[in-house]
C-alpha cells in the first residue's frame, strides 16, 4: 500500500479530528502550511507537513503546561468527582 504525499482537508480534519471548517482555518491563516493546485484551486496539505504541524503542537502543549502548572482546588476536585 502506497502511503499519499498530499492529503484533501477532508483527511486532515479526520486524521486531526477536527471540523473541515478548521482545518480549512489552519491552512488559510498559514499555520498548517498547504498549496493550492489545479484549475478549481484545490487545497492539498502534504504529510511531512502536518506531520511538522503535529510536532510543533507537542512542543507548544508542553510550553504552554510547563509555564502553566496545573493546581488542585477545592473546585477543581468536584469537578473531577
Amino acid at each position: 500500500m502506497t502511503t499519499e504525499r498530499f492529503l484533501q482537508l477532508a483527511d486532515v480534519a479526520e486524521i486531526l479530528n477536527i471540523s473541515s471548517s478548521q482545518t480549512y482555518a489552519l491552512v488559510r491563516s498559514g499555520d498548517l502550511p498547504a498549496i493550492k493546485i489545479g484549475g478549481r484551486g484545490q487545497w492539498r496539505v502534504e504529510r511531512a507537513e502536518l506531520e511538522r504541524y503535529i510536532e510543533r503542537m507537542y512542543k507548544e502543549t508542553r510550553d504552554f503546561v510547563r509555564s502553566h502548572p496545573f493546581t488542585y482546588t477545592d473546585n477543581t476536585e468536584e469537578e473531577l468527582s
